[in-house]
């Protein structure tokens, strides 16, 4: 798998202005985001912690294309989003972001190799060629070579989680969220899931996670805390981004 280049650290990824969401129900307005800034770099490690109902999971959706702003703007690689066609956010998420869930969502009593190879059957540039040996690899990062044909039901609930990943590797996104990653997980196998994420980011890919345990928010290396729709606060841990410049420059 090509890493991506770490002289592109550092660029904007994503930039959002004033984002606002509400969703609407007859007349009832649920106001769910008020007002997000923010901007996100390329080969940033980032954490979004809230309690339930703080409105992270919303931004995370917003940010990785699977629900829209009601108002404010969402700038991706420099290009306003509501200046995008159709077919082109189809691209954007086929191609350049993948997720990561709580609760998998492997197809069940399906090969492990299956499921991994599963975007890139959808994917609209990777030749059908390059599918084995990039499927292979996925699998390879997360340590799984010796499963590729169990079915995923054989596997523990923390394997089950890195096969997920290797799924969200195959087709070299921009950008992995993950939403709760640990969450249905003990916390050997969660340590783990945040290791192999770790590990990722060391390699030049971009988190985002969304969790609500500041445990499993510590491995990333700036915390953003959302409370009531709004950011609270937004802090960078500068040891573990020093640490983590010097591993792009070894």
């Amino acid at each position: 798998m090509h890493h991506h280049n770490p002289s592109h650290a550092g660029h904007p990824l994503i930039v959002v202005k004033g984002l606002q969401k509400s969703y609407f129900n007859g007349d009832m307005e649920t106001s769910v985001l008020h007002g997000i800034d923010l901007t996100i770099n390329e080969g940033e490690f980032v954490s979004i912690m809230g309690p339930s109902g703080s409105g992270k999971s919303t931004l995370m959706h917003i940010l990785g294309f699977l629900d829209s702003q009601t108002k404010g703007e969402y700038i991706f690689q420099g290009k306003p989003i509501d200046r995008m066609e159709d077919d082109e956010l189809a691209v954007i998420r086929a191609t350049l972001v993948s997720f990561v869930f709580q609760s998998f969502n492997l197809i069940p009593k399906t090969s492990v190799y299956n499921n991994v190879i599963l975007p890139l059957l959808y994917h609209p540039t990777i030749p059908e060629s390059e599918r084995r040996k990039r499927t292979l690899d996925a699998i390879e990062i997360v340590k799984l070579s010796d499963k590729v044909n169990n079915l995923s039901n054989q596997l523990s609930g923390g394997q089950q989680q890195r096969v997920a990943i290797a799924r969200a590797l195959v087709t070299n996104p921009k950008i992995i969220f993950a939403d709760e990653p640990t969450g249905n997980l003990d916390s050997a196998s969660g340590v783990q899931i945040m290791t192999t994420l770790q590990d990722l980011h060391r390699q030049g890919h971009t988190i985002i996670l969304v969790t609500h345990e500041q445990k499993t928010a510590q491995h990333a290396e700036r915390i953003i805390h959302i409370l009531d729709g709004k950011i609270a606060s937004d802090s960078r841990d500068f040891k573990r981004v020093m640490a983590g410049s010097e591993s792009h420059l070894k």
